[in-house]
């Protein structure tokens, strides 16, 4: 594989998972949160995966599996990976308290404290949790931007936009009760922009240890399973926190705009 092509694909997976510094800075500019504009880049973002998972990542994984494994035994490898990426997800969901889970998503305005409360160390806790377990979630999500951009540039990018707009609003959940703890802007903002990076160290470990055994069927397994990753984490994630702040419509507005944006993309690149 070529050097261009792999640095393309980390490059991609970097800009991804750092975007949770967008997060964080924008926490420093506002006091509220636009509820508008959240709804609808969070359906946007939903309708990108959604539609790119099923339309183009599963019918890619099942065509390649097919031609390895047959038709009959490839239909079947695709669809066990594909709901073997959703059982990863949601067992990594499960082990992490509500509290912290980035897919628990608050509104900025319900992270900062009233005048009463302490700079303690349960506001420095809530940031720290919360970092980690971005970092946990954005492993998996790496190794799925790395994977379908070393495969399919054009792919790659439309997967790095909708996982960096979803990042946004989760570095604002780290680097909010940071600063309230500490009162130090900066350190907010570093907690929260490197909990990102766990998405280009995700890729870069996932293809370390997949790189011996880099073959057809395990770039058709992967993408099944990145499929599965993708759906969930918009069915569980970006729809109801976008729901969550009063503009239902709004976010399915969004999703549609995604889902059309893809299509569109997908035709004009093919």
């Amino acid at each position: 594989m070529e050097t261009s092509t792999l640095l393309f694909a980390f490059g991609l997976t970097m800009f991804a998972g750092l975007s949770t510094g967008i997060g964080s800075a924008l926490a420093f500019f506002t006091k509220q949160t636009n509820t508008k504009f959240l709804s609808i880049s969070l359906g946007f973002s939903a309708g990108v995966m959604i539609y790119v998972s099923f339309v183009e990542i599963f019918v890619k994984a099942r065509i390649e599996l097919a031609a390895e494994l047959g038709n009959r035994s490839g239909y079947w490898t695709t669809v066990a990976a594909f709901f073997g990426g959703i059982l990863l997800i949601a067992i990594i969901d499960k082990f992490i308290p509500s509290a912290e889970n980035p897919h628990e998503i608050k509104r900025m305005e319900d992270l900062i404290p009233t005048k009463d409360s302490k700079k303690d160390a349960k506001l420095m806790r809530m940031g720290l949790f919360t970092a980690l377990a971005i970092a946990i979630h954005n492993f998996p999500e790496g190794l799925a931007t790395f994977t379908a951009a070393l495969t399919d540039p054009n792919l790659g990018i439309a997967i790095a936009v909708a996982i960096a707009i979803h990042n946004i609003p989760e570095g604002i959940a780290v680097s909010v009760p940071i600063y309230y703890a500490t009162g130090n802007k900066k350190k907010a903002f570093w907690y929260s922009f490197t909990s990102g990076l766990a998405e280009p160290v995700g890729a870069l470990i996932g293809y370390l240890i997949l790189m011996p055994f880099l073959s057809p069927v395990v770039f058709g397994v992967l993408f099944a399973g990145v499929a599965g990753v993708m759906v969930f984490i918009s069915i569980d994630e970006l729809l109801p926190t976008a729901r969550e702040y009063g503009e239902h419509h709004l976010s399915i507005y969004g999703l549609i705009a995604g889902m059309a944006v893809m299509a569109v993309s997908l035709l004009l690149f093919a």
